[in-house]
């Protein structure tokens, strides 16, 4: 399994052999460098702890861990199976290098806050009818209570209402890397991935 931290940069489209428009992602990914390894004898499992992009002020704690390491923006630990044989040693750097074109990994990350949005947007509500007497409840969410055996009108838990959305973690799965940028340390990936231009983005082989 190889993996590698990124930072989205742009959405693109580029043309495949046969001159088909595919819709593609450039991420700027690594190099990351190995800060810490847990085992399963000291800490219950394995993983690789990783450090991505410099930061100007560490806290004491950070310092005395990372020492010459580096001064990590972002920290973050990809989890390792038991029957994993990848070998790391601290201060190891983990590049493009590792992936190859038309690997499929599966990208996680953060989407975009949206704020608070109507079931319409939030839920894929279809809203009410736009004629037949209706007139102000065209996105609006309907009944909440009253049947399915719920007495005094009580609305029930987990019902699909209006509310915050977006701002939280996802994974796009089955991604294609469509071209590696050795030189440049930038990937470009097929289809469309979580967050806003320069949020980080974590890529895994699947």
């Amino acid at each position: 399994m190889a993996f590698i931290l990124g930072l989205k940069k742009d959405t693109l489209q580029i043309f495949d052999e046969e001159g088909m428009a595919m819709p593609a992602t450039l991420v700027e990914a690594g190099p990351v460098v190995v800060s810490q390894l847990r085992t399963k004898e000291r800490d219950g499992y394995k993983a690789v702890q990783v450090g991505f992009g410099t930061k100007k002020h560490l806290n004491k704690p950070q310092r005395s861990q990372y020492k010459d390491l580096g001064s990590f923006r972002y920290v973050k630990e990809f989890r390792t199976g038991d029957t994993d044989k990848a070998d790391f040693n601290l201060g190891d750097k983990i590049t493009v290098e590792a992936f190859k074109e038309g690997d499929k990994v599966n990208v996680a990350g953060t989407v975009k806050g949206r704020g608070f949005q109507g079931v319409v947007k939030r839920h894929g509500f279809h809203g009410g009818p736009r004629t037949h007497g209706q007139k102000h409840s065209e996105r609006e969410p309907g009944s909440i209570s009253g049947g399915g055996g719920r007495p005094g009108g009580r609305v029930a838990k987990g019902m699909r209402m209006a509310g915050r959305m977006g701002g939280n973690r996802i994974t796009v799965k089955n991604l294609k890397i469509l071209q590696i940028d050795t030189k440049n340390n930038f990937f470009v990936i097929s289809g469309a991935v979580p967050g806003a231009r320069g949020s980080l983005l974590e890529i895994r082989t699947k």
